[in-house]
C-alpha cells in the first residue's frame, strides 16, 4: 500500500460521501440547535454505512456475484423510496408546523430520531455496494484499509456539513426544514436517475 493507494481511497471516499454530506447539511438545517454529541452520532452512522457497504460489496464479489448484480438493479428504487419518505416527512412537518404557537429556540421542528438517521445512512450508502466491484482486486487487508479511509473521509465531511447546515438553519428558521426535505427528495431522485438511466 503506497501513497497512490491511500489517495485513491480518499478520493473514492470523498465521492461516496457527497450524498451523505448533503443529507447531513439538511439535518443541520432541520435541527439548528443540535448538540455536538448528536452531530458526532450522525457522522459516525454515515461513516459506518459508507464503509460497510463497499466492504459488503467486496464480499459479494468474492462469493455471490450473480445475486449481487441482480440486487444492484433494485438499489436506485430503494434509495428513492427511503429518501423520498424521510424528505417528504420533513417537508410535510416544515409546512404544517410553521405557524405553531409555542416554539423553542430551534423553531418547531421535531428532533431527528435515531431510526430516521439509520434510514438516511442506509439510503445514502446503499449505492456504495457497487464499489465492491471497484476494489475487487484488493486482498482483504487492503479492502479493510480502503473502507477505513472511506469512513474517515465520510466522518469529517458529514461532521462539517452538519455544522454548516446548523448555521444556515438558524438563519432560515422554519423554512430550513422545508429546504432540508427538498434536499433529501432531490438526492433520492438523483440517485434513482443516475442508477436507472446512466
Amino acid at each position: 500500500m503506497d501513497f497512490n493507494f491511500f489517495l485513491s481511497a480518499a478520493l473514492l471516499g470523498l465521492g461516496l460521501a457527497m450524498d451523505a454530506c448533503a443529507v447531513s447539511m439538511a439535518n443541520g438545517l432541520k435541527e439548528p440547535c443540535m448538540k455536538v454529541g448528536k452531530i458526532s452520532l450522525i457522522a459516525i452512522l454515515f461513516a459506518f454505512f459508507q464503509a460497510a457497504m463497499p466492504l459488503f460489496g467486496w464480499v459479494c464479489v468474492h462469493t455471490v456475484v450473480e445475486k449481487f448484480q441482480a440486487f444492484g438493479k433494485a438499489v436506485p428504487f430503494i434509495a428513492l423510496g427511503l429518501l423520498g419518505f424521510i424528505g417528504g416527512k420533513m417537508l410535510y412537518e416544515g409546512l404544517t408546523h410553521k405557524d405553531c404557537e409555542e416554539q423553542d429556540s430551534c423553531g418547531c421542528a421535531k428532533p431527528l430520531t435515531f431510526f430516521a438517521l439509520i434510514v438516511q445512512a442506509i439510503a445514502t450508502s446503499i449505492d456504495a455496494l457497487s464499489v465492491g466491484f471497484t476494489i475487487a482486486e484488493y486482498n482483504f487487508t487492503e479492502a479493510l484499509v480502503a473502507v477505513a479511509v472511506i469512513a474517515l473521509v465520510t466522518f469529517i465531511t458529514c461532521f462539517v456539513a452538519v455544522f454548516l447546515g446548523k448555521k444556515f438553519g438558524t438563519k432560515l428558521g422554519n423554512k430550513a426544514e422545508v429546504l432540508g426535505g427538498l434536499i433529501l427528495i432531490g438526492i433520492g431522485i438523483e440517485i434513482f436517475i443516475s442508477g436507472v438511466f446512466f
